[in-house]
């Protein structure tokens, strides 16, 4: 079983990470999935999200839980029935899921990719980064930034945050492995600590 990583936050939060390296068949074994999972998971035209999706439920095996215990609300954001946080999250070739008894939060993978560049103007005030002369340095600290905005969106749980006006990442080195950063909407600001790894050309940001 590729279980990647496993990362002890604190007394009651885990970080799971899966590298995805099984056909959908070897995933869908030893899985039981609900009626309304197998309904989603056949409506995917992409191996790569069936992959994904699947991986996520041999997370859940591993601390416990089944397909059935996560449900979710009407915004798409998961919980699970006993009252636990979790968040969730697949890309390529790695899923992960965080999961705490006590704190609201939020997780995001994403393959560091030049395209990242073409877009920051859109999520950060690139302004800040500008005077990062190494590309390399530049793409893996901007897939951070989007990787904690995403976490703190998904804490959040509904569709009206805008990456750009309300959320904010305050600046960091990479050599940190953390930073904080807010959420900035209507008249309140709500503070989270947000960390980060990298691995095999991915970073992985969760935030509570």
């Amino acid at each position: 079983m590729p279980l990647y990583k496993t990362i002890t936050v604190n007394k009651t939060t885990k970080v799971l990470i899966w590298k995805i390296e099984e056909s959908c068949n070897e995933l869908n074994t030893n899985v039981l999935l609900s009626n309304k999972s197998q309904i989603r998971l056949n409506s995917m035209k992409s191996q790569l999200h069936q992959r994904g999706f699947l991986s996520v439920r041999h997370l859940l095996k591993e601390v416990g839980y089944s397909d059935a215990d996560l449900v979710y609300n009407e915004f798409g954001k998961p919980h699970l029935k006993d009252g636990k946080h979790i968040s969730i999250t697949h890309s390529f070739t790695f899923s992960g899921i965080v999961i705490s008894d006590d704190k609201i939060v939020g997780i995001d993978i994403e393959k560091q990719r030049e395209k990242i560049l073409k877009i920051a103007h859109k999520f950060t005030q690139v302004e800040e980064y500008k005077t990062i002369t190494n590309h390399d340095a530049l793409v893996r600290k901007l897939t951070v930034v989007w990787g904690g905005k995403e976490s703190l969106y998904k804490i959040y749980g509904k569709k009206k945050l805008l990456f750009l006006h309300h959320i904010y990442i305050k600046d960091f080195k990479l050599c940190d492995k953390k930073t904080t950063g807010e959420i900035r909407y209507n008249d309140k600001i709500s503070p989270y600590k947000i960390h980060f790894l990298e691995f095999e050309g991915f970073t992985c940001t969760y935030a509570y």
